[in-house]
Formats: structure tokens, sequence, C-alpha cells
């Protein structure tokens, strides 16, 4: 049987407030949520957030990204922007479409894409 992927993980001092980020934010569907773990879903996409008091597993470095496709990248970037995200540099405007990269809660990193 091959291996098959089951979730991606993040470490959050904030476990609520992460998920709260991740569902009016990006629309994900909240499974499960207390303030030591969260089960969210988007599509076929299963994202995990674990509580961690340690300051050490949320350096400001750059985490793994999680990419998505918005309808409408100037709405998603305020929706995040309310709810504690940062701009990482500006807008793009690229022949394909426009980019952004946002740096969220616990210094996770989103990148958001909306075709041209």
């Amino acid at each position: 049987m091959a291996a098959s992927f089951r979730w991606i993980m993040q470490l959050h001092k904030d476990v609520p407030k992460a998920a709260k980020f991740y569902s009016e934010g990006l629309d994900f569907t909240i499974h499960v949520c207390t303030l030591r773990w969260a089960e969210l879903q988007s599509g076929p996409l299963k994202l995990a957030l674990l509580h961690s008091p340690s300051e050490n597993a949320m350096q400001k470095g750059y985490s793994s990204v999680l990419s998505f496709t918005v309808a409408d990248i100037n709405n998603t970037v305020t929706k995040l922007m309310a709810l504690g995200a940062e701009l990482d540099g500006p807008i793009k405007y690229e022949v394909h479409g426009k980019v952004a990269a946002m740096r969220c809660v616990d210094g996770h990193m989103v990148g958001l894409y909306e075709p041209a």
C-alpha cells in the first residue's frame, strides 16, 4: 500500500486564534477546535494546528508556505490583515496574475494567487 497524505501540521501559541484566522480569512471548515488542537479542511487539504508554548517552535524564519488561489487578492489581503497577518512585500502584478506573500499568526507564511 502506498503512503497517503494525511495533513499538514503547524505549531501555534493560540490554536483557537489560528483556527479563526484560517476559517474567517480563507474559508476553511473547522472540524475540531480546542485550546490544544484543531483540525481544519479546505477541499482535499487538511490542516492540523497544535498548541506549542515554546517560542522556539515559532521563530520568525520562513516556515513552509501554504499557497491558495483566490478570486480577489485585494479582498483576501484585507481580510487576513484584519485577522493579524502582514504583507511580506508588496502585491506583485505578474503576466499570469497577482501574487502576494503574507506572514500570518505565529509567523507562518501564506501565498496568495489571483489568476489573470
